[in-house]
């Protein structure tokens, strides 16, 4: 792959979901899909409701897997995926309209609607997240993974 962090960026910016793998107290692990946005391609950004099993998770333990990828069969190559470890977190007052603004443009870009602070503010039932990358991954034609730097 000659440019990795070209591809990793194309990767990303062609899905609107990603797998969110996390982990309660004890260690049992949960995997969901999530629609996501993105900023600089390091920082995920979506929508949930607390009581959910991965929010829950989240706040016993905030080290997650990502998993961004194409689900369309290939019968050969290797497979369009970008691995991420990260720190998660539900926003806090103080960030909370940037990752609305950045999860909203996203959206309101492919026709959804978007959300503003109040919806995601007590008692509105939802909350916005955020996943700061650590480490990004991608295979290569040895289905190994490999560390990629987006600079």
């Amino acid at each position: 792959m000659p440019d990795l962090a070209a591809h990793v960026r194309r990767i990303i910016d062609a899905h609107v979901y990603m797998t969110l793998a996390t982990a309660d107290a004890q260690g049992r692990p949960w995997a969901t899909p999530v629609w996501f946005a993105h900023e600089d391609h390091t920082r995920f950004v979506w929508v949930s409701r607390p009581e959910r099993r991965h929010s829950r998770n989240l706040a016993a333990r905030p080290h997650a897997g990502i998993v961004i990828f194409d689900s369309t069969p290939q019968p050969q190559g290797v497979p369009e995926a970008v691995y991420v470890d990260a720190e998660a977190e539900q926003v806090t007052e103080a960030d909370e309209e940037r990752c609305v603004e950045i999860f909203s443009r996203r959206s309101e870009t492919l026709g959804w609607p978007g959300v503003t602070v109040e919806d995601v503010r007590p008692p509105a039932a939802l909350r916005v997240y955020r996943a700061t990358a650590f480490a990004l991954f991608v295979l290569d034609e040895n289905d190994d993974r490999i560390a990629v730097e987006l600079g």
